[in-house]
């Protein structure tokens, strides 16, 4: 019963062994076609960031000329708009200090995923 046993051990062993190592080697490496789609997204998610930060500078001089308009109301008397103004230049802060808040966690996934590809790439060329 042990040399059956036994030899139907190193059996299974010795069927499931190369399909395992087989295993072991294809999830570590990354299809060529994987890389260049990891790449683009990354591209892709800098080019947003950049199209991000020019949205939020134009939305700080908005800000700003919203600023100067208020003020110009509230010098002509018109209050009523002024204060209108306000609450609208209140919610565009926000907006804005929104954006920034995501801008930087954009920033950040960006360079982490950067990080990783370049750590993907150095395992497959070791191998």
């Amino acid at each position: 019963m042990r040399r059956h046993f036994a030899l139907f051990a190193v059996l299974a062993l010795a069927v499931s062994a190369p399909a395992v190592l087989g295993a072991q080697d294809s999830a570590g490496a990354q299809n060529p076609k994987d890389v260049r789609h990891d790449r683009r997204d990354l591209r892709k998610d800098r080019r947003d960031v950049r199209h991000d930060t020019r949205d939020i500078h134009q939305d700080r001089r908005d800000v700003r000329q919203d600023r100067q308009d208020i003020s110009q109301d509230a010098k002509d008397g018109d209050l009523k708009d002024a204060r209108q103004d306000r609450r609208d230049l209140r919610q565009d802060r926000r907006d804005v200090r929104q954006d920034r808040r995501d801008r930087r966690h954009d920033v950040r996934d960006a360079r982490q995923d950067r990080k990783d590809l370049k750590q993907d790439q150095k395992k497959d060329s070791t191998r």
